[in-house]
Parts: structure tokens; C-alpha cells; sequence
């Protein structure tokens, strides 16, 4: 039976939160090599605009991940987001990213009354689940809201997915994403996920996600397609950025929500000042060989390497695509 609307184009729903995922999403573009200039900017104009959360980056083991090749938003040491938000004295919530197997949860997240973070954001897939679940329950004990993303899930069965989600739902997780990590899904097949998502959900009282890729510009739809059926925490990033073709563009969505909370002028004035420059230094976005991985429903490293090598022999790229995935 198809899932009725909630709420309208005209109306302002109180569990709907915005979490703009710049930083985190964005710094896989740039290897989080983002100054603090940008950074205290960025934070400024969430706060001015009323968005709910800002992720800041991953937490990321350093045990893993060398600091000398990457900025440090991949590691998001509490010090480092306090010389940014102070004691966060604001209606703003900070989150971090943290994935399962590269993230040293035990050590690395602290005590939520010793931390300027709020969220612990849990990233699996959907054969790490019970490390997953772990993690949600270690963030959880420490005091934090706790969300977790399965990624990929347009490579999962349909049974396994349910499986899954029933899994994490039974957990202490708080909000559970919907991830389409490769861009692949349209809106009528978000329609159908997100009824699943939903319906587990509303069994166990959890709150429903949803992260889009723009592999094939359907971001902001499958987006507010989720929000139209009940998905109440929706992720975006300014101007899109976001690895390889991006994400739900942090000004389409605010712009598009009727809560007056939600003030786009410090969203453009933000985009004046600082993301003109940066597209002219940096490569994220839609094009071709984003869409041939999305309708192919595969990962856009490929794409990113063609497209990082300044070819433009697009018939020859889809045919190592169809042979790869053959």
C-alpha cells in the first residue's frame, strides 16, 4: 500500500532536522585540507541559518590514516573543533563521522561530558553490522546522539537490507540513514526503500536519514521525495560538495523547507565569500562520467581518475564500465 505524505509542500514540520555535511563530505574533495578561516565561517553561517547539525569530519585513527596526507578534519580531535565553536554556546549541534574499522572509538571518542561533540555518526556496510552496532552502543553509553549510515545498500538484496535494519533498529541507535553512495537510485526506488526504512522505524521508534549522491542530479529530489514520506533527518552540503559528483545542495534544500527557522541569506552571502574561489580550485559535481557510474550503479572512483586525467573519450569509459561490471 503506498505510504501517504507527511505534512505538504506548505507545511513546517517540527521533526525535521537539516545536518549540512560540508566539511566531512566536502573534505573527501580536498583530502580535509580546509583552513580555519573556513571552517569558523562555515560554523557561523550554520548557526545564522539555522541549520540543526554540522558534521565536522571523521574520526579517524591516525594508527590508520597518516596525518601528513591529510588535513585535520579527517581526524577531528576535540581540541581542534573547540578552537572552533568555543563551548558551542548555540542552538547548533556538532557531529563527527566515524567508521567502522577506521576509527579507534574506544580511545578516540571521549566522554560526551568531556567533548564539544553531540552526534557520533556510525558508517558500516552492511557486512560490518555487528561491529556497528558496537560502536552505537559505545557512543550511546558515552552520552551521545547516535546515527548510523549503511552505505551501499544499491548492492544489497532487499531481504538482506531488512534484515540488516532490523538489526541496527533493535540497537540504541537513534536515527538510521537511507545512503545512496553511489547516486544510483531514482525516486520511485528511494519511494520504496525509504517505505521499508519507515515501517522498521516506526517498529522499534527510530528516526529515518537520508544522504544522497548526485550522480545523476537526483539529490535534491530523492531527497525531499524521503522528507515528503516521513524521513525527518536530511543531509546536505553547500553548493554540493562532496566527493566526486556531490550531494544534496545545502541551498536547494533550505530553500525548498518552509520553516522560517531556516534563513538563507547567511547561506549566500557564505557562498560569495568563500565557495566561488573554491570551485575554482577544486573539482566536485555533476558530470558524464558521474552519471554512466550512477545508472551503472558503481563507485565513482573510476570517474574521478577519468576525469582527474582531463580525458573526454566518454563512449570508451562506458564500455570499461559495462566490462568491469560484466
Amino acid at each position: 500500500m503506498a505510504r501517504e505524505s507527511k505534512g505538504s509542500l506548505m507545511t513546517v514540520r517540527d521533526d525535521v532536522r537539516v545536518l549540512d555535511a560540508t566539511l566531512r563530505d566536502g573534505g573527501l574533495v580536498n583530502n580535509f585540507y580546509f583552513d580555519d578561516d573556513f571552517v569558523k565561517a562555515l560554523y557561523a553561517m550554520n548557526v545564522a541559518a539555522g541549520v540543526d547539525y554540522m558534521e565536522f569530519g571523521y574520526k579517524a585513527s591516525k594508527d590508520i590514516f597518516d596525518p601528513d596526507r591529510f588535513g585535520k578534519w579527517k581526524f577531528s580531535s576535540d581540541d581542534d573543533i573547540r578552537e572552533i565553536v568555543g563551548e558551542n554556546n548555540t542552538d547548533l549541534k556538532i557531529a563527527v563521522m566515524a567508521d567502522v574499522g577506521r576509527t579507534n572509538f574506544k580511545r578516540d571518542i571521549l566522554e560526551k561530558k568531556d567533548s564539544p561533540i553531540d552526534m557520533i555518526r556510525v558508517a558500516t556496510y552492511i557486512n560490518t553490522l555487528p561491529a556497528a552496532t558496537e560502536m552505537i552502543e559505545d557512543a550511546k553509553k558515552k552520552g551521545y546522539e547516535a546515527t548510523v549510515n549503511v552505505m551501499a545498500v544499491s548492492k544489497v538484496g532487499r531481504e538482506d537490507l531488512n534484515h540488516g535494519l532490523e538489526i541496527l533498529a533493535q540497537s540504541n541507535v537513534d536515527v538510521i540513514y537511507l545512503v545512496d553512495s553511489f547516486g544510483a537510485f531514482y525516486p520511485e526506488q528511494i519511494h520504496r526503500l525509504m517505505d521499508d526504512y519507515l515501517e522498521i522505524g516506526a517498529k522499534f521508534n527510530k528516526s529515518i536519514g537520508i544522504h544522497a549522491h548526485n550522480n545523476q542530479q537526483l539529490a535534491f529530489a530523492n531527497t525531499i521525495e524521503s522528507l515528503r514520506l516521513g524521513a525527518s533527518y536530511l543531509d546536505a552540503t553547500v553548493c554540493g560538495m562532496g566527493r566526486g559528483a556531490g550531494n544534496c545542495f545545502l541551498e536547494s534544500l533550505l530553500s525548498f523547507l518552509k520553516n522560517p527557522k531556516y534563513n538563507m541569506i547567511p547561506l549566500m552571502k557564505f557562498i560569495e565569500k568563500y565557495m566561488v574561489e573554491l570551485r575554482k580550485k577544486e573539482k566536485w559535481g555533476f558530470d558524464l562520467p558521474y552519471l554512466l557510474t550512477g545508472v551503472l550503479n558503481s563507485h565513482p572512483s573510476a570517474a574521478i581518475k577519468f576525469i582527474g586525467e582531463d580525458r573526454t573519450d566518454y563512449s570508451q569509459f562506458y564500455q570499461d564500465i559495462l566490462d568491469d561490471i560484466g
